[in-house]
């Protein structure tokens, strides 16, 4: 029998869900205030797509059309994960569409320095040791800014992985074509050393 869910009503706690998100959400206030890029209002937070976003890969969705389809439908995604007043789908892939890439990478850059302080540095003797690489990812015809060739296209993430604590440290995106070496400069932190191919 399926759960009834009253848009608006206020939302419990699953201490899961509360323990999995705590280092997100005591950072969420000192993230940039994700704002519309038109003039419509957004009808997702930035916290709202987090949570979607985590529970997505989590849950190894198939599709966004799936994802809204649980959304709905499923007891736990509409009281923990999907925004308060439920979303449509028109307006869920607009605002996915629009998701604060500026928001998502100075969050990567809080939890980072937050995990940097817990995590136990190995081979200290070495020095700080930073591997860096790019690997391309596939990317969809419509993503025109990912240029790579006649079509095909492909943007390119440039990763600084902190060799001392196993994570990764920084991150950049860009179009399929862009070079490694100007990102060497931008990843490694003065006495760091680089470990490349």
């Amino acid at each position: 029998m399926p759960y009834t869910w009253m848009p608006g009503k206020p939302k419990k706690k699953d201490k899961t869900h509360v323990n999995l998100m705590a280092p997100v959400n005591n950072i969420l206030p000192n993230i940039t205030p994700l704002l519309s890029g038109c003039n419509r209002p957004l009808k997702m937070s930035f916290e709202d797509q987090l949570n979607i976003l985590v529970y997505f890969h989590l849950e190894e969705h198939r599709s966004g059309r799936h994802l809204l389809q649980v959304l709905k439908e499923e007891y736990f995604a509409r009281q923990y994960i999907a925004p308060e007043d439920g979303i449509e789908k028109s307006s869920f892939f607009e605002d996915i569409g629009s998701r604060g890439l500026e928001q998502m990478m100075e969050m990567f850059g809080k939890l980072y320095l937050r995990a940097a302080k817990h995590l136990p540095k190995g081979h200290a003797e070495l020095g700080n040791l930073v591997l860096i690489d790019g690997s391309l990812i596939d990317a969809v015809l419509s993503m025109y800014w990912a240029d790579y060739r006649k079509g095909s296209k492909k943007a390119k993430v440039h990763i600084g992985f902190d060799l001392n604590r196993g994570i990764p440290k920084k991150i950049f995106l860009s179009d399929g074509k862009e070079a490694e070496r100007p990102f060497v400069e931008r990843i490694l932190a003065p006495g760091e050393t680089g470990v490349m191919d």
